[in-house]
């Protein structure tokens, strides 16, 4: 795969992935694989983590949640703007190696502020995971296929929670936890060596129907644009608000299924992870094929199927919460993880489309901003204080009092995502009529 096949130039009548796309999405989708193992391992061991470290929940939520969320964010704004100016491939390379070896500290620290400062080193090097990853994909594939493409990078975070829960839980089993973070961070560091020789940067655009401007954007220019248009701005508050319900449930579903379901270690090692991996993964490859598939019709579509999935979501996920074992409660967990999901590619694939090539970094860092900071900050923070709120009362199922209040953020996000639909609808019309 030569720099020269990658920036030779198509006619959009003949735009085909370029060269080497689909090794190139295997090695980014690993890495994402890796960047959501890092981010979710501190969930998946949490019982261990807490028997030896003596941290309550709303100190798991706010490590898990506000405490990483306030870096990863608001550094993902500047890498965005890096990275759009730069090599977009070296500073996802430096970003995966810093991640992982936080990571690696992680499995190294004595007291809970060891911890925390670890944590917070990992959202550091994981605000220049995605964001880049994304606009890599975007100039390797045209766009007609780029949400299928996006759906299967976006298979990185089930895929990663269920190697995270299999063999994170396995190795803790065996070992301890800290082996767990120690030997992944490990991973993580040869994982951007790979990706710093065989990962090549894709001229920007040249995939897209209209030639693409050789010229950076502008930083404050590309953040007004992005917030002034209401289609952008729903899509990033509506799937900020339902991650609150998927960070909340990721971050907090091992210690609730192993403490008040009554599931061991082992068990969560084999069954749980082949349901976040078959469901999650199912439910964003689905969205990803939908979107495409639909979205030529009408780009509302890519509202529409994220409203549909989680209004379905819904009773399962009262379901779960009340099983009385885990069995049922995992059986019930199987819609919720499957339709939770359908918000991600059509999110990530309507900003990508919506905005020039040489903005969709920063693009995609701003829609991760909104996301995060409300889903990933509020979810296990708000969870985890919940729990710690309902223990007084309830002190044999804190956690299951706690899920029931996630309910409502599912009727909020269906909401938002119809009034995103309203939005497309009117500039379709306003597009059509000029």
């Amino acid at each position: 795969m030569t720099d020269a096949a990658i920036a030779a130039p198509l006619t959009v009548a003949a735009a085909r992935p370029a060269r080497g796309a689909w090794l190139v999405l295997a090695i980014l989708c690993f890495v994402y694989v890796l960047n959501f193992l890092d981010r979710q391992l501190l969930s998946i061991l949490a019982k261990p983590i807490q028997d030896d470290l003596s941290v309550t929940d709303g100190q798991l939520g706010l490590i898990g949640g506000l405490y990483f969320a306030l870096f990863y964010c608001t550094l993902a704004i500047p890498v965005g703007w890096l990275a759009d100016r730069t090599n977009r491939v070296k500073v996802l390379s430096l970003a995966c190696a810093l991640w992982s070896a936080a990571t690696a500290a992680c499995g190294m620290a004595a007291n809970y502020p060891q911890l925390v400062l670890a944590r917070m080193t990992v959202g550091i090097g994981e605000a220049g995971g995605v964001p880049p990853s994304y606009a890599i994909i975007s100039d390797y594939f045209p766009p007609g296929r780029r949400g299928t493409a996006l759906g299967l990078f976006n298979l990185g975070p089930p895929i990663g929670q269920a190697l995270g829960v299999a063999f994170g839980a396995s190795i803790a089993a065996a070992y301890s936890w800290r082996t767990a973070f120690v030997t992944i961070g490990i991973v993580g560091i040869v994982t951007a060596a790979i990706v710093f020789l065989f990962v090549r940067e894709p001229k920007r655009g040249r995939l897209d129907p209209a030639p693409a401007t050789a010229e950076p954007a502008l930083f404050w220019e590309t953040c007004r644009m992005f917030f002034a248009r209401p289609v952008l701005a729903l899509v990033a508050l509506a799937s900020g608000i339902t991650q609150i319900v998927t960070y909340a449930t990721l971050n907090f579903t091992t210690l609730f299924l192993m403490r008040e379901k009554g599931m061991t270690l082992e068990e969560v090692a084999i069954w749980y992870a082949l349901l976040v991996g078959i469901g999650c993964g199912g439910g964003i490859y689905l969205s990803g094929r939908l979107v495409d598939l639909f979205g030529q019709r009408s780009k509302r579509a890519y509202a529409y199927i994220p409203a549909v999935g989680l209004t379905l979501a819904i009773p399962f996920f009262i379901g779960f919460v009340w099983a009385p074992g885990w069995p049922l409660a995992l059986a019930f967990l199987a819609g919720p993880m499957c339709l939770n999901y359908f918000y991600l590619s059509p999110a990530v694939a309507l900003v990508q489309q919506e905005v020039r090539p040489n903005q969709r970094v920063l693009s995609g860092a701003l829609l991760l901003l909104v996301m995060n900071l409300i889903g990933l900050g509020l979810g296990p923070t708000y969870l985890g204080a919940m729990s710690d709120w309902f223990r007084t009362d309830f002190p044999d199922n804190s956690l299951q009092m706690a899920f029931y209040t996630l309910v409502p953020f599912y009727l909020v996000a269906v909401l938002l995502f119809l009034a995103l639909a309203r939005a497309i609808g009117r500039e379709e019309q306003s597009g059509a009529a000029s």
